[in-house]
This record gives C-alpha cells, structure tokens and sequence, in this order.
C-alpha cells in the first residue's frame, strides 16, 4: 500500500463531537473506514468522520495504525493501542440533572458499572452514550460520594413546569367539598381527610393523587361528576363546583411569515425522508409544520448550527410561552429529532427536556337518542348519508373521506377500510340502513371514483364533515362538546351496552391494543343502576 498522510482530529460536525480523518483519496482505506460503525463520509468537510467514542478510535487505529495524531494528544508507546488521546473526556465523569432525570457520562469500568446498576430502574442509552438514573431520594448524593474527585462536573439544569391556571389558596372547611373542572377534561376534588371519599375516588379509572398540591384528578364525565357528588351528600358535605378558565386567550399566537423577514419552508430531504420511510400524509403535514415553526423560531441561525441547548429554549417557549398542549409538545419534539437523527444522519441523542405524560380522560359518549337527534337534524341527502355511514361503522374522519366505492360489499354486509392508521386495513360493519341510504344517494350524487366527492369530483375534505357536524349539533338540545371522532366513540359504547364482546369491538375499531378499546367499559352506563354503595348497608 502508497505510503500516505492519514490524520486524525476532534471536530464539532453539527453540533455533536466527532473523529474526522484526513487523507488524499484512496478507496481502499475508504473501504476500511467504512467498516467502523457510525462512520459517515462528509462533503462539506470533504472527508470522513467516525463517532467520537472510545470503541470507534480503537476500530481506527486498529485498522489504520499508521494514523497520524495531533502533536499535542499523541499517546506514549505503552499506551498508544488502549488510549484515545483525542477523547479527553473518557478519564472523567459527568453529572447533569433534568427534572426526573440524572444523565451521568462515565468511563467504562465494571466496578462503576455495577455500582450504577444498583439504582432501581436505571438504564443505558446505547445511543446516546450515557447512564439514566431517576432522580430522586439521595441517588445524586450517592453518586458524588461514589465518584468523588473523578467527578469533573454536576451541573442542574433549570426545569420548567407548564403553566396552567391555579387554584387560589383557599382554607376549606371539614364538610366542604371543592370540584373544579379542568380544561384538561379532568376533575380536581379537594377536601378534608375523609377516608370513604378517598377509597371511591382510588377506584374510579385513571383516577390520581396529586400529593404535591393535595387533591385528587380523575377523569370528567357526567355519571362521575354525579356519583361524586351522590356519596359526598351522603355524607353531609357541602359541595363547591367551579370551571377552570382556558389559558390559551393568553398564549402568545404562533409565527407567520409575516412577522419575520425570509420566512423558511420546511427543507426538502426533510418531507423526502418521511415518504421514504413510509409515513401517512396525515403525518408528514404535521411534523413539516412543527419543523417549521421551529426553525423560524432560530430564523437568525442556520439550521445545521442549531445545538441542543437552543432544542431545549424552544421546547421550554412553546410551553411557557405558547401554551400548548402535551401532544403538540410531543410532536413537536419527535419532529425535531426526526430531522438530525433521521435527515442529517446525527446520533440517536436524549434531549434533557422531560416529556410530559399525556393526562388520560375518557372520551364524551352520546347515547342513542342524542346520535338519532343528530341524524333526524340533518336535511341534506350527502350530509346525512355522511354521519351515518361514520356512526354505524365507527370509522375516523380519515376513513370515511379515503372511502371508494368498491369498499362498500353489500354482499357480505361489511365496509373495507384500508391503510388506516397505523397502515392497517380491516373491515368492518355495514349497517341495513346505511346500505339503504348509500344505494339513494349514490343514485342523486352518481359518484365516479371517491364514495363521497366533493362538487368537482374531488375527494370530500375532513373540514367539510366537522362542518356538517357542528351544524346538525347547532339544531339539537345537546350541550356536550361533540366532535366527528365523538360518533366513533358512540358506536364502540352502544356495541359494548348491547352485549357485544370486547375482542369483536377491538377488531372492527381497529385497535392494536386490547387497553385501549377497554377504555369503554369506563363509559358505559350499564350496570350502574344496579350497583349500590356500601354506605347504604351501614347501620347509621
């Protein structure tokens, strides 16, 4: 092989540090380098850069041991094949708190490894590169004590708490009891210690006990609302019910291109990269707008330059800030990773920003005389086919638009639904009635390709059904807050109140997960006259 210069030296590529070698072209060593993992050929640089680890260092000098190294970092003889001088940081470890989280960078070492391994539930990112611990109790004490003076850095990072509207301080009396209606579709019930108020709220789904501010969330529905209050009368209490006022009439509004100069679409290898990896177009508008927001946020910076501090700013802004919700703070996250993990090729990395779980509520049911008032309200031909073809097949907005007219089998009385979410098809019920009123429609609107097309032939849009929904909403008594997926709710309950088995209900919903269509034996109403509270059989 030539003799020839081959040069070793840490970078900062996009934000994340790296080994970049140095040499005029040569596709043999090009072959050789390839081999170590994570290696990536830059054009920028015009070179090739592996990751700044002690395994890919040790890969590089063993494949390539002529490898020359900056003067200053050169290992001693004895040294040379153990030690990556141009990774100071593996001879010293590092702590950083998050919220819940200790991140801890440390050299690899059985004895410390072991150590670690004793914190109940802490783990290794493989990706990453780091230790997570929980942090709680005196795990970050014990890890100073352990470490001590190989410690190089502790650093607590600033947590963030969403804002949400408090409840002002209050004394409250023995007998009363405080219900507040979140915004979250959540009920906060604050009283005094009284053990047989506890013991039913512990039992209702999804119920929580907030020990920081001493109150109990559960979920809000009309018969939970009604049963608290039956046992807490019961109980001689004197009952306060309040609601939470909305924080977004004080959200600062997102940015547009109007108020900043050279407003940045979303890049192009960004959408490019989702449909190459399959994701649903649903999906793709999502994540290109949240990316989008994101950048224009840094509009001043290059996007390649953005580093994870300024990740974290913005995630920190978009709550504070803007207010979102937790699902929106999550997507968002997910789209930002997608971007350098998936686009640029960067290293999987845990961005110190904790992830707010998702408050779980159960879904607004009508009953049946509400999803017929409903129907019986909307005059239009379309509309009406429209709601009940969604009603009595349970399908989500997205599978009724997507819906062909081959995808009706009036044979075997079934509607196909294909690549719904998750990619999945399955098919489910085709209701007598609805059969009737499609086979009346279809012979007015005489659709060519779409079952439900718009005035061009067009397929019909979800913002046009939500429409239609909210109008025939407007014409009835209900005062629930009703949406399309509402009638999907409705459909899984009233199978469920009519003795349908759950495995059956799972299918034709198309559910993955056997947990989530068990959210609606939570709303379901049946049985309830029948169950008695055990105060009733006291002797008092």
């Amino acid at each position: 092989m030539t003799v020839m210069a081959i040069k070793a030296s840490k970078i900062n590529h996009k934000g994340i540090d790296r080994i970049k070698i140095d040499m005029p072209y040569n596709p043999q060593i090009s072959l050789l380098i390839k081999q170590i993992s994570g290696a990536r050929w830059s054009k920028t640089l015009t070179a090739w850069h592996i990751p700044y680890t002690r395994n890919a260092f040790e890969q590089l000098i063993k494949l390539i041991p002529a490898i020359e190294l900056p003067k200053q970092e050169q290992p001693s003889a004895a040294t040379h094949a153990q030690t990556p001088v141009v990774q100071p940081s593996f001879n010293t470890v590092t702590i950083e708190i998050s919220g819940r989280r200790i991140f801890l960078k440390m050299p690899k070492n059985d004895m410390d490894i072991q150590f670690v391994r004793l914190f109940k539930y802490s783990y290794w990112d493989a990706y990453a590169h780091i230790w997570i611990i929980p942090n709680y109790k005196n795990n970050l004490d014990l890890l100073k004590d352990h470490f001590k003076d190989r410690l190089s850095s502790c650093q607590i990072l600033p947590t963030y708490q969403t804002q949400t509207n408090s409840v002002r301080k209050r004394i409250l009396d023995q007998h009363l009891l405080l219900i507040i209606k979140t915004t979250a579709s959540r009920l906060r019930v604050i009283f005094n210690y009284n053990p047989m108020l506890s013991q039913s709220l512990k039992n209702i789904p999804f119920s929580t006990w907030d020990a920081l501010n001493k109150w109990w969330s559960v979920p809000y529905s009309e018969s939970i609302l009604n049963n608290i209050k039956a046992i807490a009368k019961t109980d001689g209490m004197t009952i306060q019910y309040e609601e939470e006022k909305s924080p977004t009439a004080s959200r600062k509004p997102r940015i547009t291109p109007f108020d900043i100069p050279n407003y940045r679409t979303c890049p192009e290898e960004f959408i490019l990269k989702l449909k190459e990896l399959r994701y649903g177009n649903h999906t793709i508008e999502t994540y290109k707008s949240l990316f989008e927001e994101f950048i224009n946020y840094y509009y001043r910076f290059d996007i390649a330059s953005i580093d994870e501090p300024m990740i974290i700013a913005f995630m920190r802004y978009l709550v504070i800030e803007r207010k979102v919700s937790i699902s929106y703070q999550n997507q968002a996250i997910n789209a930002i990773k997608f971007y350098y993990e998936r686009v640029l090729g960067g290293q999987r990395k845990v961005y110190l920003v904790d992830r707010p779980r998702q408050e779980k509520g159960l879904p607004t049911v009508l009953s049946e005389d509400e999803v017929c008032a409903i129907l019986t309200s909307t005059s239009n031909l379309k509309h009406k086919t429209i709601l009940m073809t969604i009603y009595s097949a349970g399908l989500r907005v997205s599978e009724a638009i997507n819906l062909k007219i081959e995808d009706i089998d009036s044979k075997r009385m079934q509607i196909r639904v294909e690549q719904s979410k998750g990619k999945k098809d399955r098919y489910t019920l085709l209701s007598v009635k609805t059969l009737e009123m499609l086979r009346t429609y279809f012979n007015v609107y005489k659709p060519k390709y779409w079952l439900f097309e718009g005035p061009k032939g067009e397929q019909y849009s979800a913002r046009s059904i939500q429409c239609i929904l909210k109008s025939s909403v407007e014409k009835t008594s209900i005062k629930k807050h009703v949406t399309v997926h509402t009638l999907r709710h409705s459909f899984a309950t009233h199978l469920l109140e009519n003795g349908t088995d759950l495995r059956y209900i799972q299918t034709l919903l198309g559910h993955e997960s056997s947990k989530t269509t068990e959210i609606y034996t939570h709303v379901t109403t049946k049985g309830f006259d029948q169950i008695k509270s055990p105060l009733d059989k006291l002797n008092i």
